[in-house]
């Protein structure tokens, strides 16, 4: 009689165990389905489109960049960087990105660091608010798992937005 019930007691914490493994990932399969992902594809896909017509003749088709990018060329300016995860794009948070854009290379030019010279141009005045975010999110879509000293560059990338994070509604 014992065993018989051990045996029940032991079925029913299996039962119990599955149907809290089905909760749970209906619970994660809902969750990668709310509008915010649906917003970010419709981003990506925005931003895809932006980029190709506008950023891809130095940035390259997949965000690959410019060959020697940290080497200045004979104007003084650098080559444009990777922005598929492979270069420093991903060290800054989402604000300063937005500012690049927006503002362009030069605005950050500083006479004190004459090693930094920008040849990117600036955006603001072609992009609405929503085409620069649009074309970040495309870019950061690029990044995929990598990883830097076994830390995800999304990741990194992420907690540096929160301390800088994209302008509300424009600027």
């Amino acid at each position: 009689m014992f065993a018989v019930r051990s045996r029940l007691g032991l079925s029913r914490a299996r039962g119990r165990a599955a149907a809290l493994v089905a909760l749970l990932l209906a619970l994660f399969l809902l969750a990668s389905c709310t509008s915010s992902s649906g917003q970010d594809a419709a981003a990506v896909s925005r931003g895809k489109e932006l980029f190709a017509a506008n950023c891809a003749t130095c940035h390259g088709v997949g965000g690959e960049g410019q060959p020697n990018w940290h080497t200045a060329k004979a104007d003084g300016t650098l080559p444009a960087p990777p922005l598929n995860g492979d270069g420093h794009t991903w060290h800054h948070g989402d604000g300063l990105l937005y500012r690049v854009v927006s503002r362009g290379g030069q605005e950050f030019e500083d006479p004190r660091f004459s090693s930094f010279k920008s040849a990117m141009p600036a955006f603001g005045d072609r992009f609405s608010h929503d085409d620069i975010v649009a074309v970040l999110t495309y870019v950061k879509s690029l990044w995929g798992d990598k990883t830097s000293r076994g830390v995800s560059i999304v990741e990194s990338q992420a907690f540096a937005s929160e301390q800088d994070p994209f302008p509300p509604g424009g600027g």
